[in-house]
């Protein structure tokens, strides 16, 4: 057995150590990534031969948790791992938009990548290191890869840049970013932050890229220990350079017209396009066409791209004319949905958001139970993206990665904007119901509107914006695109959608599909889109300038009362007695948690007088009664003794016969009292041993006279 090992030192110390020849050896190439307790194993298996017709890179990437990494029993009936989770579909998204790239353009074979957390203590973050176990295991595999890359995470601790912190220490950063980079380039971007400026990003991604070149160089030395520098020989496409010249030329000038023609409608360029492709096909032989249909869409995909490209690089034309800084008409519109407790049409181009805002009740929290992850979500940000928004006749398959991924990112930008202290469990809901370019941008923006329209107090208004890039010649001539459109996406060479408020950035995302990328490209991108943040923030605030001073009055209203602790079984009652009975009688829904320091009491109720009435209720069970002090009391019961009252809500106490009235009362049919009665009586003490109140109704009546005699005698 051949055992290779290298190690990573981190700035602090800590190490990092890539073990190869010891596990998983009938894989392409494996791995295991070490940090400290935290172990990764990465695997890479790739197919030999290719399937027909494919002309893309079908990778797969898979990140899983197993609980037993961490000492856990799954949850659930089944009590073992099931479908992925979203935090280990949003890793694995991180993984795949990394390594994707770096595949060579002609390489189809079917590649499955699973990187597999195995132990943690709960203290380093195996996320940032899946990346680098990812590239590690192709690097010592015969795989072609133009890596390899890694993974880091950067945060900004007490001012201080610190890669790859802790559970602990990141729970106290003001930023947090992963970066993937080979040596020379940058190639992915992911995080979140509480309102930084375009220069602390890029500052960030500078300290990040500085460490990925350390982790690059030590897998360059594992590959060359276990001698795969020589990777496999493979041919996957057939190419006809007859045909691919015969379509250029009868092709490319007809598409490039089309691409300066400055056509705003989507579908119209779309048709044009096609158009000229049916032309060409009807102009050669129908066997040809046939036989040769993948080479002729291939090619002629070719001829769209470098169309486009060049028309904006050499003519300053975008597809559907605008500038380069130029956004699409943005128009905007809140409580279009009367149902909804918040909503929000936000429409940017041929870009659709409509946006629900829902509030809920501490029962409607959701509960995170993973591998190392265990607690509760109070905002909840979904995203759907149905097949009409593009204008695809096919069926809704439910939520995919790329929803997951998208929410995500809007989830991100939007919940450093939340109140601190906000009672209500909060859901976002962006369907998307056009779509050409950026519409994880559309759901920040509608997010906001639909926010603020629900009264939920944010701190301040969001909006985001895709950027773009068409580039050659390693970046020596560019062109940096604000509000990109889909084929702009599709046939560009970056896609860096930023959010933020007006002081700062709150959330990015960027993938780059070229080498070569320049910081000075980044910080012209960075700076760019802030001029586009503040267009759309504009435009945002034009339809509502601010969050509504009250809730819609079919919404909620919550009231969180905190109590002492030892009140907390007053206000439960024996089997739930008394919370149930103040529920049914008031309509309010009540749920009690027990903190550090009491007890939490969340009241909703759907009207003011409902609310209300609960409030009371909990108040006078957790209030102390008064001795000396009158209250209004309802009788419960009679007894031959007296009756059973009660003088504050879930206090009852015995108002015993002789202390209803001045006059003798011989039997309580005569005590002129009934059971539904309100009397007021006065506390006179509380049995220090027992707890038992002494109450009395005489005592606030006025004497008789006979009675004031004999108590002078």
């Amino acid at each position: 057995m051949n055992v290779v090992t290298k190690t990573i030192t981190l700035g602090d110390g800590r190490t990092i150590s890539i073990e190869t020849g010891k596990l998983a050896k009938q894989a392409d190439g494996s791995v295991m990534v070490t940090m400290g307790k935290t172990m990764l194993l990465a695997t890479v298996c790739s197919a030999t031969e290719v399937k027909p017709g494919t002309d893309f890179m079908p990778l797969s990437v898979d990140y899983k948790e197993k609980f037993a990494s961490n000492g856990r029993l799954p949850g659930g009936f089944l009590r073992r791992e099931g479908r992925p989770s979203d935090y280990e579909i949003l890793v694995s998204r991180l993984v795949d938009r990394a390594l994707r790239p770096l595949f060579p353009d002609d390489y189809h074979a079917d590649t499955f990548v699973n990187v597999t957390l195995f132990s943690s203590d709960g203290e380093d973050m195996p996320d940032a290191l899946a990346g680098l176990a990812a590239s590690a295991c192709l690097a010592v595999s015969d795989i072609p890869f133009n890596g390899p890359i890694s993974e880091v995470r950067v945060a900004r601790i007490n001012g201080q840049f610190v890669v790859n912190p802790t559970f602990a220490q990141l729970a106290t950063a003001d930023m947090e970013i992963i970066v993937a980079a080979t040596l020379d380039n940058i190639m992915m971007v992911e995080g979140e932050m509480k309102e930084v400026s375009e220069d602390d990003l890029l500052n960030a991604m500078k300290v990040a890229h500085e460490e990925i070149k350390k982790h690059c160089q030590v897998q360059l030395e594992l590959m060359e220990a276990v001698g795969k520098t020589k990777k496999r020989e493979y041919c996957h496409e057939d190419n006809d350079e007859d045909l691919k010249k015969d379509i250029w030329a009868k092709t490319y000038d007809k598409v490039y017209a089309i691409a300066i023609s400055c056509n705003a409608d989507k579908h119209s360029r779309s048709e044009n396009f096609s158009a000229i492709k049916k032309e060409y096909i009807e102009s050669i032989d129908p066997e040809v066409a046939a036989e040769k249909s993948e080479l002729i869409g291939r090619y002629y995909h070719a001829v769209e791209k470098e169309a486009m490209r060049r028309s904006i690089l050499d003519e300053g034309k975008r597809l559907d004319g605008r500038k380069t800084t130029e956004i699409r008409p943005i128009w905007s519109e809140v409580d279009y949905l009367p149902g909804a407790h918040g909503s929000a049409v936000f429409t940017r181009g041929e870009t659709q958001s409509l946006t629900t805002v829902t509030l809920g009740t501490k029962m409607d929290e959701k509960l995170v139970d993973e591998a190392l992850i265990q607690g509760k979500e109070r905002f909840l940000l979904h995203y759907n993206f149905p097949p009409f928004s593009t204008g695809e006749a096919r069926a809704s398959r439910g939520t995919g990665r790329r929803e997951i991924g998208h929410g995500n990112l809007a989830f991100r930008a939007l919940k450093p904007m939340l109140p601190d202290e906000c009672p209500y469990v909060i859901r976002v809901v962006s369907d998307i119901l056009e779509s050409n370019g950026s519409s994880s941008m559309a759901t920040v923006c509608a997010g906001t509107l639909a926010l603020m329209d629900a009264g939920v107090q944010i701190k301040k208004p969001v909006s985001g914006i895709a950027m773009g890039l068409i580039s050659e010649n390693k970046g020596k001539n560019f062109a940096v695109l604000s509000d990109i459109l889909g084929d702009e996406d599709h046939l560009g060479d970056m896609d860096f959608k930023v959010t933020g408020t007006k002081d700062g950035i709150t959330a990015t995302q960027m993938d780059i599909k070229v080498d070569g990328l320049s910081y000075e490209i980044l910080e012209k991108a960075l700076h760019q889109a802030k001029e586009g943040r503040m267009h759309i923030l504009g435009k945002i605030q034009e339809t509502l300038e601010a969050p509504r001073p009250d809730l819609k009055p079919h919404a909620p209203r919550l009231v969180v009362i905190m109590i002492p602790k030892e009140f907390i079984g007053a206000v439960i009652g024996p089997g739930g007695k008394i919370i149930q009975g103040i529920q049914a009688e008031t309509g309010a829904t009540i749920t009690i948690e027990e903190i550090e320091d009491g007890g939490r009491v969340e009241i909703a109720a759907t009207n003011k007088e409902s609310l209300e009435a609960a409030i009371n209720r909990v108040k006078g069970i957790v209030a102390i009664p008064e001795i000396g002090a009158t209250y209004p009391s309802k009788v419960k019961s009679i007894m031959a003794y007296g009756a059973f009252v009660e003088f504050m809500p879930g206090k009852e106490g015995l108002l015993h016969i002789s202390e209803i009235d001045w006059k003798r009362i011989e039997t309580m049919e005569g005590a002129g009292i009934k059971e539904g009665d309100i009397i007021d009586v006065k506390l006179l003490d509380i049995d220090q041993k027992t707890g038992k109140y002494k109450l009395s109704r005489k005592a606030l009546l006025p004497r008789p006279p006979k009675e004031e005699e004999k108590k002078a005698e």
